[in-house]
């Protein structure tokens, strides 16, 4: 059984249009903190980002912020966090990030939400990682972008199994469940015999 000591949670600076995305990120950080997971996220106090810190605060859990300087200098840093650390820049925040998780969620977001997971999955794919990531859904917001895997899949860009290797769904229990009995996939990035051969 996997432990999870930390959790890394990637969300929207944005709250999105409708009251349920709050809702959901708000249970998300109060459930970690009951669990007694720390919550590693952006450091920002704007949007969903806000919504997870402040509940699982709330909820007595530990929120360990990272923020590029940039954006502290732009006032969106939480100065109410178990603790902040202010890093140079994205790529120093993600590896940041990594390095404190045991575990990743998206939930609803933009460019930065789609960006921090994927390059998490590419590094698990490239065998920089072994840490599962899981999109928690939230009325049907990911069902597109599964879509997008699924043609990847069926258009030879992805193995199969790399794509059954990332969870989604929008019940935190069986999210939870499925992170804590996680075994990475082994499959190879190449899905050409000849490359892998080339390549060995």
């Amino acid at each position: 059984m996997r432990e999870l000591r930390a959790v890394c949670v990637y969300c929207g600076s944005n709250a999105g249009n409708r009251p349920v995305y709050a809702d959901r990120a708000a249970a998300l950080g109060q459930r970690l903190a009951r669990e007694g997971i720390a919550v590693v996220y952006g450091g920002g106090n704007v949007g969903l980002m806000g919504v997870v810190a402040d509940a699982a605060l709330e909820a007595g859990g530990e929120v360990i912020g990272v923020i590029p300087e940039q954006l502290v200098n732009w006032e969106v840093a939480h100065r109410g966090l178990t603790r902040l650390e202010v890093v140079a820049d994205m790529h120093t925040r993600k590896m940041r990030m990594f390095d404190l998780s045991d575990a990743f969620i998206a939930l609803p977001g933009g460019f930065g939400t789609l960006d921090e997971m994927f390059e998490m999955l590419t590094w698990r794919q490239l065998g920089l990682g072994d840490r599962p990531c899981a999109f928690l859904d939230v009325d049907g917001f990911y069902a597109p972008l599964m879509g997008m895997l699924d043609r990847m899949v069926a258009e030879r860009f992805l193995h199969p199994e790399q794509r059954t290797d990332l969870w989604h769904g929008d019940d935190i229990d069986t999210l939870l469940d499925w992170m804590r009995a996680y075994k990475p996939a082994q499959a190879d990035k190449w899905m050409d015999e000849k490359r892998r051969r080339e390549i060995r």
